[in-house]
């Protein structure tokens, strides 16, 4: 959304774009102190990485072992990029719930789902 390569946040972060890569995928996890640095360097609060983990955590969403979670499948799909962040772009929350309640009703899906 930034436009910033992995090599970039790398280096400001003093790590190697391979190992962004691996915390991209879930391959690393992200301790606390590295979490607050790329907050920092993303000039966006703490709060931002959390988004959403309340109805992750109640549909069971958290991936452990070698599975991979759902969301790192979409945002590695050069399709899922674009909508990510075409999406991100909207700035109407009322256009956002639209947006998704469309992408909802195209999968068949209903709100409670």
């Amino acid at each position: 959304m930034l436009r910033m390569s992995q090599e970039n946040l790398g280096d400001k972060l003093g790590v190697t774009f391979q190992q962004i890569q691996k915390y991209e995928r879930g391959a690393n996890r992200v301790s606390a102190s590295r979490l607050w640095g790329m907050a920092e360097v993303l000039n966006v609060p703490i709060q931002y990485f959390f988004e959403g983990i309340e109805e992750l955590t109640k549909a069971g969403g958290f991936a452990e072992n070698d599975q991979t979670p759902l969301v790192y499948d979409f945002i590695n799909s050069p399709d899922g990029v674009q909508l990510a962040a075409a999406f991100s772009r909207i700035s109407d929350q009322k256009v956002r719930r639209q947006v998704l309640q469309l992408v909802r009703a195209l999968a068949g899906e209903s709100e409670e789902d």
